[in-house]
C-alpha cells in the first residue's frame, strides 16, 4: 500500500487554490480521500508532500493532514494485527464489515502472545476456555454479536457439563479479558459491553480449606512408607514436605533449583512467576531431603530434584509440558499418600503452599503478610507479602512451622 498526500492541479477554484488528497494505491489501483484543505499551488512542496512555511496557518494545516495520516496509520496497524490483508476493500470497507474481529481471532492471537513470551502456562487456560466456547457454539462469531443472552447461555452450558461456580468464573474471567482487550485495541465496537451486565464476581464463591494442621503435617513426616512404595510417592512426599519447609516455595521453582541456589545454610532463588529474589533459612528437613537427592559428583548448575533434564528440557515449552506432566502425577501420590496416612483433606503441592501460610497466621504472624484467603486473586497478594518479608522476618516466623 503506498500513500501519498497529493495536490490535485486539475481541480482549481476562483481563489487560485487546489485541493489536497490523500492517494492510496495498491496493485495499480488508486483512491483520493479529501482531507478538505485547498491551497495556492506555490504553497504546496510536491516533493517533501508537505505545506511551505510561506503559506498562512502553514503549522496547522500540516498538523490535520498528519492527524489522518496518524489516523489511516492506526486502521493499516488493526488489520494487521487481525491478519486481515490490507487492500482498498479491506481499509475502505465500512466499520462493521472492516473489523472482521471473531472470537476464534481474538484467542487463537493471545494463545500465540502468551506462547512467545514463554507463558505456557497461561496459554493452556486460554487453551481450555477457547475449546468449550469451540464446543458451545461456532467460535466465528464476531466480538460484536456477543450479547448477554449469549453470556447466559454459555454458562448454562457450562453448568450442565458439570463446572461449578469457581470453575466458571474462571473461565468467564479469561473470555471477559480477551473480550475487553480486543476492545480497548478498538478492534470492533460493540453498542453494548455484555459483560457490564454479566456480572462474573457473583459466581465466585468461598472454597474449602486447602491446609492440614500440624498434627496431619507431623503425621506425614513420620508415616513409615511401605516398601512397595513407588518412587514418585516417596518423591510426591519430598516436594510436599520441602515446599511446606521452605516458605512456601512452589514445584516449577523446586524443579530449577540448582546447587549454587544453596549457601551458608540458606536458600537462594529468584521465583520464576514474579522475578522477586527470595531467600529463607534451610529448616532441617528441608536440608534432609536436599542430602537425600544430592548427588556427590554433582556441579553447582545442575538441578538438586530429578525432575527436570538439562539434556532433554531447554526450551521453556519443553520444561512446561515436564513440569505439567510430573506435577499431576505428584498429586496422584499425593492423594494416595492422604489415604495411606489418614488425611481427608485433599493433598496437592498447593496445598502445602496453603499450609505453609495458614499455619504462620495462626502462629501470630502479622495478619497483613500472611492473608487467609488463598483464592486465585487472592493468593497473588498473598504471595507480594511473602515476597516483601525480610530474610529475618522468615526466619523468626518459620520457627513456628512445627
Amino acid at each position: 500500500m503506498n500513500i501519498r498526500v497529493v495536490q490535485k492541479g486539475d481541480i482549481v477554484y476562483k481563489n487560485g487554490c487546489s485541493p489536497l488528497f490523500i492517494r492510496f494505491t495498491h496493485e495499480r489501483k488508486s483512491k483520493f480521500v479529501s482531507l478538505g484543505i485547498s491551497l495556492l499551488p506555490d504553497h504546496w512542496d510536491k516533493q517533501q508532500q508537505m505545506i511551505r512555511q510561506s503559506c498562512p496557518e502553514s503549522a496547522i494545516l500540516q498538523q490535520r493532514i498528519e492527524t489522518v495520516l496518524r489516523e489511516y496509520e492506526r486502521k493499516i496497524q488493526k488489520l494487521e494485527i487481525l491478519e486481515i490483508p490490507v487492500t482498498l476493500e479491506t481499509l475502505f470497507e465500512s466499520k462493521s464489515r472492516r473489523i472482521k474481529c471473531t472470537v476464534s481471532d481474538c484467542f487463537e492471537r493471545e494463545i500465540a502472545r502468551l506462547e512467545s513470551l514463554g507463558k505456557y502456562n497461561s496459554a493452556s487456560k486460554v487453551k481450555t476456555v477457547f475449546s468449550l466456547i469451540g464446543q458451545f457454539r461456532n467460535a466465528d462469531i464476531r466480538l460484536e454479536e456477543i450479547d448477554l443472552v449469549y453470556l447466559n447461555d454459555l454458562e448454562l452450558f457450562l453448568r450442565k457439563r458439570g463446572n461449578k461456580d469457581n470453575s466458571i468464573a474462571t473461565k468467564f474471567s479469561v473470555f471477559k479479558a480477551i473480550y475487553n482487550k480486543a476492545l480497548a485495541e478498538e478492534l470492533f465496537a460493540p453498542k453494548v459491553n455484555p459483560f457490564v451486565k454479566f456480572k462474573t464476581g457473583r459466581l465466585w464463591t468461598a472454597t474449602r480449606k486447602r491446609a492440614i494442621t500440624k498434627e496431619e503435617l507431623r503425621r506425614i513426616i513420620d508415616f513409615g512408607l511401605p516398601e512397595s512404595a513407588s518412587p514418585y510417592l516417596i518423591l510426591a512426599r519430598d516436594i510436599f514436605l520441602f515446599t511446606y519447609f521452605t516458605a512456601g516455595i512452589n514445584i516449577g521453582d523446586i524443579a530449577r533449583l540448582e546447587y549454587r541456589n544453596i549457601r551458608n545454610g540458606r536458600i537462594y532463588y529468584t521465583r520464576r512467576k514474579t522475578g522477586k529474589n527470595i531467600s529463607c533459612q534451610l529448616m532441617p528437613v528441608a536440608s534432609a531431603i536436599i542430602a537425600k537427592y544430592s548427588r556427590p559428583d554433582h556441579s553447582e548448575t545442575d538441578y538438586i530434584f530429578p525432575i527436570l533434564n538439562k539434556a532433554m528440557h531447554m526450551t521453556d515449552l519443553q520444561q512446561y509440558n515436564r513440569l505439567h506432566k510430573v506435577t499431576a502425577k505428584i498429586n496422584r501420590e499425593l492423594g494416595e499418600l492422604a489415604k495411606l496416612a489418614g488425611i481427608e483433606t485433599h493433598l496437592t503441592t498447593y496445598a502445602a503452599r496453603h499450609t505453609y501460610a495458614t499455619v504462620l497466621k495462626r502462629s501470630g504472624v502479622n495478619i497483613a503478610i500472611i492473608s487467609e484467603s488463598l483464592g486465585h486473586s487472592d493468593l497473588a497478594t498473598t504471595q507480594i507479602y511473602l515476597d516483601s518479608f525480610e530474610n529475618s522476618q522468615i526466619d523468626e516466623a518459620m520457627k513456628h512451622l512445627l
